[in-house]
């Protein structure tokens, strides 16, 4: 299981650590902050766009396999993007880590699933997504440490040597997992005709689009906290991290324990008081660390029960519900850095957060439909697109 955890936080270092040194990257390759933040953009919509098809075109692969080759493309397209001389190769860069990440981190998902019993499966997942949320509280302030005491590039240097370690583990470590049978593109896809599953990948899309459009550019939206501090800055990092981690964890134990639709609802009324406040509270450093708090504990609780309601509700197509909902995740982390530059010249940095708030509140109404739609199936419905008429086919309650 940890050494799956390892593959997850080298792609979550990756994803996270260019909003920390967005600022050197821009006056590095000599252009603007919004254009520098394209590279997050770029790397999510690639990684959107090509997770279902790289899926289908590797279904026959072994799992272990699959996974040492994904995290070799990534660590290429790093190593890549560490040597860029301009613009458009750190893109280039940036499309082939993607491309690589695409594959890893839907497959090191499902195996989780695939070696636990079925009362542990939201366990497992907490402890495989915690490696995204754990590089968010150690990847990306260290990247942000190194950056501010030397060159951004020595952090992109850093995280492909991550996913040289995330695969020496794997190759060593991973036990034999059950492999998925093997599916086209159009199969994949077919989850979506599901209106329980396509549902819940909208509250996915939108809940991510709100999350991560503040923190593309956290370093411009908190620049007031930090006082242009990279030091400060990697401390709120280090927060928002822990508290991501705390809230992962967390959510899988009380989505096991309370269901999905009370972990979804609370998490997400958090998250639209806090980025609500954010133009107040991000004013000074005491209530940017309140903020950062709120945001990576509640945040991050959205993770687990999103995937553990379309497992609940895919059963043997579990597997292809997951890979869409990685696809809805950073479909919306790429919207995110296109709307979030286009707020800074809207509304400002300082007021992001308002921006945000509209999308959480569209997935959490959306986060509620889902609900409704899986309860009215489960009382007699015949279900659509294949899936399993089941709610509680791991351990946990949909409400």
């Amino acid at each position: 299981m940890f050494v799956l955890t390892s593959a997850t936080f080298a792609i979550g270092t990756d994803g996270f650590l260019i909003a920390g040194i967005l600022p050197d990257i821009a006056r590095s390759l000599d252009v603007s902050p919004s254009v520098a933040g394209q590279l997050v953009t770029f790397f999510a919509l690639a990684y959107a766009l090509l997770s279902p098809v790289l899926a289908a075109v590797t279904a026959s692969w072994p799992r272990r396999r699959l996974l040492l080759t994904g995290l070799a493309v990534f660590t290429l397209g790093n190593v890549i993007v560490a040597v860029a001389p301009a613009y458009g190769i750190a893109l280039t860069g940036r499309l082939v880590a993607a491309a690589g990440a695409a594959v890893v981190t839907p497959v090191a998902t499902v195996a989780a699933t695939a070696l636990v019993p079925p009362q542990q499966r939201g366990r497992a997942l907490a402890v495989v997504i915690a490696g995204l949320s754990a590089a968010t509280a150690l990847g990306a302030p260290l990247g942000t440490a190194i950056a501010d005491a030397g060159h951004w590039r020595l952090s992109l240097w850093g995280v492909a040597a991550l996913g040289v370690v995330a695969a020496a583990g794997i190759a060593v470590l991973l036990p034999p997992v059950p492999e998925p049978p093997t599916v086209g593109l159009r199969t994949r896809l077919a989850p979506l005709r599901d209106l329980r599953i396509a549902t819940v990948l909208s509250t996915t899309l939108l809940a991510m689009t709100g999350l991560y459009t503040v923190y593309t550019y956290i370093s411009l939206s908190f620049d007031r906290a930090t006082d242009g501090s990279g030091t400060r800055l990697a401390l709120l990092l280090v927060v928002f991290g822990l508290a991501a981690t705390i809230g992962n964890l967390t959510a899988g134990n009380l989505t096991d324990r309370f269901g999905t639709r009370r972990v979804l609802t609370v998490a997400l009324l958090a998250c639209v008081a806090d980025f609500a406040l954010m133009p107040w509270s991000g004013s000074g450093l005491p209530g940017a660390l309140v903020a950062v708090t709120v945001w990576g504990v509640c945040g991050f609780g959205v993770l687990v029960p999103q995937q553990h309601r379309l497992i609940s509700v895919s059963g043997a197509g579990a597997p292809l519900s997951v890979a869409l909902n990685a696809t809805a995740t950073y479909l919306g982390v790429g919207l995110s850095g296109a709307i979030g530059a286009a707020g800074l010249h809207l509304v400002g940095a300082h007021r992001l957060g308002l921006i945000s708030v509209v999308f959480l509140a569209l997935g959490l109404g959306t986060a509620e439909l889902a609900h409704r739609i899986i309860r009215l199936r489960e009382q007699g419905a015949t279900p659509a697109g294949g899936a399993v008429p089941v709610l509680d086919s791991l351990s946990g309650k949909e409400g």
